[in-house]
């Protein structure tokens, strides 16, 4: 079963400054969770790890590809869906983080729209209710 985000969650979350994201571990229990930058493009949600595929939170999501996210008040559980390099969406996700965060030095924008963090972008799917 496919599920979406409502109106409100994406606005509540889309428009955060920061998430607070936390992954499972394989036996079910959340991993401390880590605060990061999340960006909307369209009805979709989507975090990076600047640090790329071998930052300690990226690596930890790889044992159930779902966890949670909290944000503006707002806490849901999700699921973790990579991006695999499609560079259409790696695109639109770029301008939405040079859009949002733009006050940010040149320097901090170009780590989060770097090959090594575009590499390791998610798609953040809310999970299905009951799980």
């Amino acid at each position: 079963m496919t599920t979406v985000w409502t109106s409100d969650e994406l606005s509540t979350i889309g428009t955060a400054e920061e998430v607070e994201i936390a992954s499972r571990r394989g036996d079910g229990t959340l991993r401390n969770p880590v605060t990061i930058w999340v960006v909307r493009v369209g009805d979709d949600l989507y975090v990076r790890s600047v640090n790329g595929r071998t930052s300690a939170w990226f690596r930890g999501k790889q044992a159930r590809h779902d966890g949670r996210i909290w944000a503006g008040g707002l806490e849901k559980d999700v699921t973790f869906v990579e991006a695999d390099a499609d560079r259409s969406i790696n695109d639109r996700v770029d301008d939405a983080y040079r859009t949002k965060y733009r006050r940010y030095a040149a320097s901090i924008i170009d780590s989060i729209i770097s090959p090594r963090a575009r590499a390791a972008t998610i798609r953040l799917v809310p999970a299905a209710t009951g799980s």
